[in-house]
């Protein structure tokens, strides 16, 4: 166990040093997008005492809304003290997100060691380290790197202990049952701050509830999603007292929602990849001048619903083109790339996803492995929550890749824990 806690260690600072070296020496000096000038605004507003709000010196957003963001990942760039306005990624940001990024390593191969032993973990470990999404999101100022490393912490939390671990545990007179509460509760919480970071968190919470009533937990369950939603409630309350109506995490969710649910939609991609609906968007908040993005959010809501209600057919068609393009990374979001992107993001996605399809038959066909179920089912929130918005490389890339990873570390599954 000694040598492959080393092993593991290793991946994690070889991936540590990819992670350095390609956002300080390869991606400097990138101008920033609109996402990343506002999370920066933001934090710069939190760092100086002004709150959750957007600091006066922040540039015209352009064509694009200020929405309100989720608070955990303004609140992490804030610790980092960003104060002063900047054009490109600070440095200090790459390096604190290339230590995230290595911590999600290790919480990978913690995950596969549970299912499958200690090789598999050794095997999750060295895939993550060198996987090339994983490797250059640190360098951009997206909350997807701290996001995939809460998410991966909470799965890890609810992953079950192999089953030898359990009985060591027994012998030691540690008590299991205590154990799993603290496991339990550690999960929710920090399935709380993930929602609190990205919202679309949130689906994972009934997915999760009811694995617990599958296993017959169905106290658990109710734990789980109380503590989880109990995480997000002050934040929410919080909300309601800023802008007058409930908004359970952040206020880009109506023009999201309608981004993905319009008659324009072509099953990927935010406005940046289809220009089309960019037009119909500035058109809709044309024709409502004087409201906020707060106010407008429930109109957006409502105007996708009316389409949806209007076309069921066309909708149920755009919603098998959101299926399509969750599996298949052929969308219009991956034409704003350069052609060495798009060739190391494609293939690097389609070989894990060839492993991984391998790692379930393997799987299959050992009923005694366990098995990253917390994990998987943070995929299929994943997955659900692209089929209810849209779907995207980028938020493909925090949890159903290193679910992946996991499935095909699999293939390595030790005959015993040593």
């Amino acid at each position: 166990m000694r040598t492959t806690n080393r092993w593991i260690v290793a991946c994690a600072l070889v991936g540590l040093a990819l992670r350095l070296a390609f956002a300080l020496i390869y991606w400097v000096n990138q101008p920033l997008t609109h996402d990343e000038r506002e999370y920066l605004a933001l934090a710069r507003s939190v760092a100086r005492g002004d709150g959750f709000r957007y600091p006066a010196d922040e540039p015209s957003p352009g064509t694009a809304q200020q929405f309100g963001r989720a608070p955990g990942y303004p609140l992490f760039l804030a610790a980092l003290r960003v104060t002063t306005p900047s054009d490109h990624a600070p440095r200090r940001v790459k390096v604190a997100q290339a230590c995230v990024g290595a911590l999600g390593i290790w919480l990978i191969a913690a995950i596969a060691g549970r299912a499958a032993g200690p090789r598999a973990g050794v095997a999750a470990a060295a895939i993550a380290a060198v996987y090339p999404p994983l490797i250059w999101m640190p360098a951009y100022v997206l909350s997807e790197t701290l996001f995939s490393t809460l998410a991966l912490a909470a799965a890890l939390a609810l992953t079950p202990e192999a089953r030898g671990a359990r009985r060591e545990l027994r012998d030691s007179g540690a008590s299991p049952r205590l154990a799993s509460h603290a496991s339990l509760l550690a999960g929710a919480v920090l399935t709380g701050i993930a929602i609190l970071t990205r919202p679309a968190m949130v689906f994972f919470v009934p997915l999760a509830a009811l694995w617990f009533v599958r296993r017959r937990r169905p106290a658990d369950a109710l734990i789980f999603s109380l503590v989880s939603l109990l995480c997000v409630v002050p934040w929410t309350i919080r909300n309601h007292r800023v802008y007058g109506r409930w908004i359970a995490v952040a206020s880009e969710g109506g023009v999201t929602f309608w981004t993905g649910n319009h008659p324009l939609a072509r099953g990927d991609g935010d406005l940046a990849a289809n220009l089309d609906i960019k037009r119909a968007e500035l058109a809709f908040r044309a024709a409502h001048p004087t409201l906020t993005p707060e106010q407008l959010e429930p109109l957006y809501y409502q105007d996708a619903l009316r389409w949806i209600r209007q076309e069921p057919a066309a909708w149920l068609a755009l919603v098998a083109r959101k299926a399509y393009y969750t599996v298949v990374p052929a969308g219009p979001s991956y034409a704003l790339h350069s052609e060495r992107y798009r060739v190391a993001s494609v293939a690097s996605y389609l070989l894990i996803l060839s492993a991984a399809i391998a790692g379930v038959w393997r799987w299959r066909a050992a009923p005694t492995m366990g098995s990253p179920a917390a994990l998987w089912l943070m995929a299929a929130a994943t997955v659900a929550a692209g089929l209810v918005f849209f779907p995207q490389e980028r938020f493909r890339i925090p949890v159903i890749d290193p679910a992946l990873i996991v499935t095909a570390a699999l293939l390595f599954k030790s005959r015993s824990r040593r």
